[in-house]
Formats: C-alpha cells, structure tokens, sequence
C-alpha cells in the first residue's frame, strides 16, 4: 500500500487535448494565464540572466551578503564541496548578523551533504528544515519531492532557475565536470509571489507561518517587464504546471524554443507538439546528449521521439557537457523558466516553480542565449532514430516504460 501510495500521481490527470483557441499574444492568453491557472501577472519587474556558475554563485552569495531582514532559501540539490561550504558559511554569517535566515532543502537532493554543513548553520542560528524527511506520518509522500529552487533576500530580490548548489554547476560549463545551465535574479513586485511559493512549503514542513513585513515588504516597480511565479504540487495543483505548458503550446503561432535537461514527454505533450508543427510552428528542442546524470532518462526520452521528429520538430543534443537548463521560449514573446523539466515527475510528482515573463525584448535576449545553446547541439534526423541500433531500441523501450517516474 505504501508503494502504491508513493507511485500513485494524487489527483486526477488531465486526459483530453488542449485546443488552440488564441496566440500568445493574445490577451485571452494573459488572462487564462493569471486567473484560470496561476497568479497575477504583475507589472514594473526586471529579470537578469545569469549564465553558468561563474555568474550564477558570485550573484546569489552577493545578495545573501547583502540582507539586513531575511532569507527564504528552498532548493532540491544541496551537496557538499566548495560551493556548498561557501553557501552555508554566508547564511550562517547573516544570521549571526541578526538575519532571519529559512533554509528548507529537499531530504533526496540534499542526501549527499555533509551533516557538519547542516550543524554548523543551525549552530549559527539558521533554521533549517528537511522537506519530506521520513516519518510515519507521510510515508505516502516520499516519492513527492520539492525540486523547486528559490532563494528571496530582504523581499525584495529573488533568484531561481535550474542550478543546485553543488560543484558541479560552478565554473562556466568548460568542461565534461562542470555543467550548463542558467538561472534568473528578478527585482520588482513579483518576488512578493516567490515568497508566497516559499512560504506554501514552509508551512507544510513546519507549520509556521512567516508573514511580516520584513517578509512581504511593499515593493516598488524595478522595470517594465510582466511576470508571474507559477507553481505546483501533487498536494494541491498538480496538474497546473502541466496544463500551463499545454497552453502555452496550443496558443504558439510562430516558434517554441526548448531547453530541456530532462524530456520525456507524455502522449498530451506529444500531440500538442505535434499538432503546433503542423500549424506551422517552428519547434526545437535542446536536450542532453551521452553527458547526463540520468542515462534512464536519455533513453526514455528518444524512445518517444518518432512521432515529433516525423512532424518536422527539431531535436538536438548538447555536446559539451551536461545540459541542465529549463526553458521554453513561444513565440519570441513568452518566456517560462525554473525548475520544470519536460517530464511527469515535475508535472505530477514534484513540488515546482517557474518564473513567466511576457516580455519581447526578454525574449528576444534568451532566444540569443538558445541559438548559442543550440550551435554546441547535434541535432537528430528521423532517418537516424529509425535507423539505430535494435539494442538501444530495446533499452529505451523499457526505459519509457518507467515515464511515469521520471
């Protein structure tokens, strides 16, 4: 019973097709965006790229250095190494300043730290929790993780994208030990949202709430850009991240660019593609190649690719080193971008966050950043997939067979 209760999706899955009723530019969209499915779009905020861990760490550990009321830090990979030492050592220094510091780290992604990071942040006064920490009580939740990955400084600045804090990810992804991937410090009324995503586990896993000023503060406009913090859960919403992807590609009319560290999508997905390239949508699509810390995955992942590269979707593998980034790009307009892979885990299994932001010159940057992605990429013909070998079509049959946990 535990076992079915932890593979088990939770609440009903969508089960029919989404119709391609308006653009992404529509104001239709907006509103199904910001009422039907996930929070208010908020105006007057600005997003900066952060590329690799050379912009990323030094960004972030800037702006821990810099808090004078609080820090909410929720993240699913937290090891130890450099970067994991260098993370506790300035939360640990903020709250001994008389910072609040929250530090919520999933119990899986964070099994590889070194307990002496974790005393010596408590011992510093940093309140950390374990999300999802085994107990009688939620045995039926462990295979539900929080992959989200969120940092907010004093309420007014707040990161996320794809990278953990682990070595890995330092440096600029120059070689087959450091990984690539991009991350995202917003500032303006939207981070207010990133609080409330923290918040919504934070609870769940202490059942305290923190609902100050010093946590919600009024927040003045810091550009022009709309965005939204859009997120999920298996306890409740779970099917949102989903169908927030569904739309976005039923309301594409030109382009969707993707960046996705782990592809395996279901049959919806896969219609959905589908049907966008035959309206005549331009769609690629980054994925990892033989460099992946889930080999599963990669094989799940081109079982299902022979309907969408028949269709005409391009699909590329990143050759330098391990791919992690996690971003969609429709219409050179809409940009939504966190801890969302492409796969079932993230849509049904897994606690997520993503940053939207309808922004053309936004997008227009990170159009930029994919066409330099994609140069580094081998793209895959159809005549290549049909044509490989039967030993790697049997693995990666009965690798698909797992897609539901994956």
């Amino acid at each position: 019973m535990l076992l079915l209760g932890n593979l088990s999706a939770g609440e009903k899955k969508i089960d029919t097709r989404v119709e391609s009723l308006y653009s992404v530019t529509d104001p239709q969209y907006l509103r199904s965006m910001g009422v039907l499915l996930g929070p208010t779009i908020i105006e007057g905020n600005t997003v900066k790229h952060l590329e690799n861990g050379v912009e990323i760490f030094p960004a972030m550990l800037e702006a821990i250095g810099s808090a004078r009321k609080t820090i909410t830090f929720e993240t699913y990979i937290y090891w130890s190494g450099d970067i994991g030492k260098r993370f506790a050592e300035a939360l640990r220094e903020r709250a001994q300043a008389g910072v609040k510091v929250h530090v919520l780290l999933d119990w899986v992604g964070s099994a590889k730290m070194d307990e002496a990071l974790l005393e010596e942040m408590r011992k510093g006064g940093v309140e950390v929790e374990r999300y999802h920490k085994p107990h009688w009580l939620n045995l039926t939740r462990m295979n539900n993780r929080t992959h989200r990955k969120l940092l907010i400084v004093d309420g007014q600045v707040g990161f996320t994208g794809g990278v953990g804090i682990a070595d890995q990810w330092n440096g600029n992804a120059q070689d087959k030990e450091h990984w690539r991937d991009s991350h995202f410090m917003v500032r303006g009324p939207a981070v207010s949202e990133f609080q409330a995503v923290f918040l919504d586990n934070w609870i769940k896993a202490t059942g305290r709430v923190l609902h100050s000023e010093d946590y919600f503060p009024k927040i003045d406009n810091a550009g022009k850009m709309p965005a939204q913090m859009f997120s999920s859960s298996p306890t409740g919403g779970s099917e949102s991240m989903h169908l927030m992807y569904l739309l976005s590609i039923a309301s594409a009319r030109q382009s969707i660019l993707l960046s996705s560290s782990y592809f395996v999508p279901d049959e919806l997905a896969i219609n959905a593609l589908v049907e966008a390239a035959k309206r005549g949508v331009k769609i690629r699509i980054i994925t990892p190649g033989e460099d992946i810390d889930a080999s599963v995955v990669r094989h799940a992942s081109r079982a299902r690719w022979g309907e969408l590269l028949e269709a005409g979707v391009v699909i590329a593998e990143y050759q330098p080193t391990m791919f992690h980034c996690k971003i969609m790009i429709v219409d050179g307009y809409m940009v939504s971008t966190g801890s969302t892979n492409f796969d079932n885990r993230s849509f049904r299994l897994n606690d997520e966050a993503n940053l939207n932001v309808y922004d053309a010159g936004f997008a227009a940057e990170m159009t930029k950043e994919f066409e330099q992605d994609f140069a580094k990429t081998r793209p895959i013909t159809f005549e290549q997939w049909r044509n490989r070998p039967w030993k790697e079509k049997v693995i990666e049959h009965a690798s698909s067979l797992l897609g539901k946990q994956l």
